[in-house]
């Protein structure tokens, strides 16, 4: 059985965010994800997406972001489990007993549920022959934007991801953004710049439409989209990108009696501790009042929960606050040499 101070669940950029300040003031953590690679949502959903509202960054993408998070982990040599799913948790004594689908044991006082919440699909078109297109013309995330270049793509939904990548894959390729509704949930900047741009004439705007059928034989060659009003238009396309957001199944941990409420749980904003003591919930997966589901909000929320972590991994000691910036004992641990 492992023993550690803390037990990360993710291993997205808010668990190894928070993996970091465990190590800062001097706490052990090992992380569990059932993802086969390390970055979470980050690198499976988006790593070519530019993302925007990381601080002193103006532009990444989740996989630059993934891997300056690892980096900046790599003096703590922290321990990854990764394609292991936590199935049991149970009390013992104070600390909590943990067991993963591959037998891997682990006692610790501390849990942090870093937004790692079981496995997830996107939602996915209904027209049946889809399935046949599907990893070859018809994607649902994107991993390699390199081959969408001077190519015909047909983006559907109205949220974050649609328009962010309508309006990134517009620099080079021809792009047909469709929506079944006349509004877009995203922020008002991205919409008034999607529809700047489809007035240029570098995206066709459909709304008000959705799939009918993808027609082809090997290769995707068309797609009809059908109107509110049961009109019938047949694009020419080379690519079909679906984005409807996710399908979270909660897995074992809908079983750990943890406070939950529509697929999130529910935390203090002091610890983020959840109804049980030392269970921690960060990320997109707890919720609170005036919740951000950002992965600026998450760091933060991490970086408390690991401090609350101290408390119960180290009872006759006091948690002190210290700078990185003046703090000796923190520079040792990150390895900076001098004052």
């Amino acid at each position: 059985m492992i023993k550690t101070d803390a037990l990360i669940i993710g291993a997205g950029p808010t668990g190894l965010f928070t993996a970091h300040q465990l190590k800062l003031i001097g706490l052990d953590c090992e992380i569990v994800d059932n993802l086969d690679k390390i970055g979470g949502q980050c690198i499976e959903l988006y790593p070519d997406k530019p993302i925007y509202d990381i601080p002193a960054i103006p532009e990444c993408t989740g996989e630059e972001l993934t891997n300056n998070l690892i980096n900046q982990l790599k003096p703590f040599n922290i321990k990854f489990h990764l394609n292991e799913r936590v199935d049991e948790v149970k009390n013992n004594n104070g600390k909590w007993e943990v067991k993963t689908n591959k037998g891997t044991s682990f006692n610790t006082p501390n849990i942090i549920i870093a937004g790692g919440v079981g496995s997830f699909e996107p939602r996915k078109f209904p027209a049946k022959n889809c399935e046949k297109f599907e990893n070859k013309s018809i994607y649902y995330s994107i991993k390699d934007k390199t081959i969408f270049k001077n190519k015909t793509v047909s983006i559907f939904g109205g949220g974050d991801s649609a328009l962010d990548w309508a309006i990134e894959l517009s620099r080079n390729s021809k792009v047909n953004l469709i929506h079944r509704r006349d509004e877009f949930r995203s922020a008002q900047s991205t919409v008034d710049n999607m529809y700047k741009l489809s007035k240029e004439g570098k995206i066709n705007l459909f709304t008000k439409y959705q799939l009918k059928d993808a027609k082809g034989s090997i290769n995707l060659e068309s797609i009809d989209i059908e109107h509110e009003n049961k009109e019938v238009k047949n694009l020419k396309t080379d690519f079909v990108l679906g984005f409807f957001g996710l399908i979270m199944q909660l897995g074992p941990i809908a079983k750990w009696g943890l406070n939950l409420d529509n697929k999130t749980i529910n935390v203090d904003t002091e610890k983020f501790e959840t109804n049980h003591k030392g269970i921690y919930a960060v990320g997109d997966i707890c919720s609170y009042p005036g919740k951000l589901k950002l992965i600026l909000s998450g760091f933060h929320e991490g970086a408390l929960a690991a401090r609350a972590c101290f408390t119960l991994a180290r009872p006759n000691e006091k948690y002190r606050f210290e700078f990185t910036t003046s703090s000796k004992t923190i520079k040792s641990r990150l390895g900076v040499k001098g004052d």
